[in-house]
């Protein structure tokens, strides 16, 4: 087993961190979401067949609309401007409104 000191893992989380927060903002412009909407990313293992090891999962949290989970079968570090862009038309093909505007 590796040991890793605390001085590394404090710099890969801070690496993580920014990788997310960028993901995030390039989330909620292909998403169109507004202010009043929000957007969590989490990193989780997949224990699926076929699965990747790792895989990102994005909640959709549009006010008065129900939280959407959609996923992206890559880790956090390896998602790409493709993958977002196959997000967006993966939300706006399952009837997400445009721009964050709620229909209920």
């Amino acid at each position: 087993m590796a040991f890793v000191s605390l001085k590394a893992w404090r710099a890969r989380s801070a690496e993580r961190a920014a990788i997310a927060a960028r993901l995030k903002e390039d989330l909620r412009t292909a998403l169109g979401l507004g202010e009043a909407d929000a957007l969590a990313i989490n990193e989780i293992a997949c224990a699926d067949p076929g699965c990747p090891d790792m895989e990102t999962i994005v909640l959709v949290m549009r006010a008065g609309a129900p939280t959407r989970a959609l996923r992206i079968r890559r880790p956090l570090d390896a998602v790409d401007p493709a993958d977002v862009a196959a997000l967006a038309d993966e939300d706006r093909s399952a009837g997400a409104p445009p721009g964050g505007v709620s229909t209920t």
